[in-house]
């Protein structure tokens, strides 16, 4: 059996979003969502410098509104010969806004696959602003890949995905609990979990979150719903994919202008096109890390306490199905970490 070298370096990932997470909490609630978006980036780029690997940003952040970001085709990692290949994903700050006002649901997130032997991406970047999403557990999944005639679907009606949700958790449809991004576009789907009487939690921002809270054992969180950003779609789905819970996502074009810009890129026969989980985090090997910067349905945000900040964390592996959940204490007085933007470490 092959040395299970993506272990060397799977810790790293989550020292990455744990430094990401301290370094931007100076930012939380002082209404300056660039500055903590720049910290944390800045946090991630020093601690893959001194990572043993060879990191290709296949999707970075900072497309939507010009914030500061990793942005696509940059290399993170030593590039020394013979190190892990790893195609990467990440949002530094998923919910900048929460985070720049002090609200909740904002984390620090990467996933990262292994190109396959033809060196094919393991991430399915998609050249669009927002997909319409639809996030769902383990035991909807599985009913699904059983039967795929039921109504479990991106494209059916809401309120048919929450009564069949209902019957496969063995609830009642006004005890299934629907997530949903609270904007403008998504009112339609907010309209229709209230006709039907199903309990609505609704969130100001980090989709991320939202859409793994379905497939999370500890969460009270039955389905996601909505419009949301393409680029955490794929992030969500790298996650799904560990988890075991199911997404399905269609390209949203924001405007005429948008669609006409996807059909030049070559991508109108797959406007219509239904992703899985497995159509956008297509590697074999899938490595997802979070950390939490504030509470959100995923992980507690950082905490401190005196002289010592604690951190929630995820770190999930798609090999093995573990999810691991740490709580790290971190003595401020001796923190050392690395960023990019210094020559030398130093002191949180």
């Amino acid at each position: 059996m092959a040395f299970d070298t993506q272990r060397l370096v799977e810790f790293d990932f989550l020292r990455a979003t744990e430094i990401a997470a301290l370094n931007c909490m100076q930012w939380v609630g002082k209404g300056n969502k660039e500055a903590a978006d720049a910290a944390a980036c800045d946090a991630i780029r020093g601690m893959f410098d001194i990572t043993d690997m060879c990191g290709e940003v296949v999707i970075g952040e900072g497309i939507k509104d010009e914030a500061p970001g990793i942005f696509k085709g940059e290399k993170l990692g030593m590039w020394r010969d013979g190190s892990i290949r790893f195609d990467i994903a990440l949002d530094p700050v998923d919910g900048t806004t929460n985070c720049s006002k002090g609200m909740p649901n904002s984390i620090s997130c990467i996933a990262a696959a292994t190109p396959d032997e033809n060196g094919n991406a393991g991430l399915q970047e998609i050249p669009a602003f927002y997909m319409k999403k639809l996030a769902y557990p383990p035991e909807v999944r599985k009913a699904w890949m059983a039967d795929p005639t039921i109504p479990v679907s991106v494209n059916a009606p809401l309120a048919d995905v929450i009564h069949i949700t209902a019957e496969i958790l063995g609830k009642n449809p006004r005890d299934v609990v629907v997530m949903i991004l609270d904007r403008p576009r998504n009112q339609p789907f907010i309209d229709e979990v209230r006709r039907v009487g199903a309990s609505l939690r609704m969130i100001a921002d980090g989709d991320i979150t939202a859409a793994l809270a379905p497939a999370l054992t500890h969460s009270s969180i039955d389905l996601y719903a909505g419009i949301g950003g393409a680029p955490e779609g794929v992030l969500a789905a790298a996650a799904l994919r560990c988890l075991g819970g199911g997404m399905q996502a269609q390209i949203w074009p924001r405007d005429e202008a948008e669609r006409r810009s996807l059909i030049e890129l070559g991508w109108g026969d797959r406007l219509d096109k239904v992703y899985r989980s497995r159509d956008l985090a297509c590697g074999a090997d899938i490595l997802f890390a979070a950390t939490g910067i504030s509470d959100s349905p995923l992980l507690k945000g950082v905490k401190v306490h005196g002289n010592t900040a604690v951190t929630h964390s995820i770190l999930l592996r798609s090999r093995s199905g573990t999810a691991r959940y740490l709580t790290s204490e971190h003595n401020l007085n001796q923190k050392v970490i690395h960023l990019r933007s210094t020559s030398n470490p130093a002191l949180l």
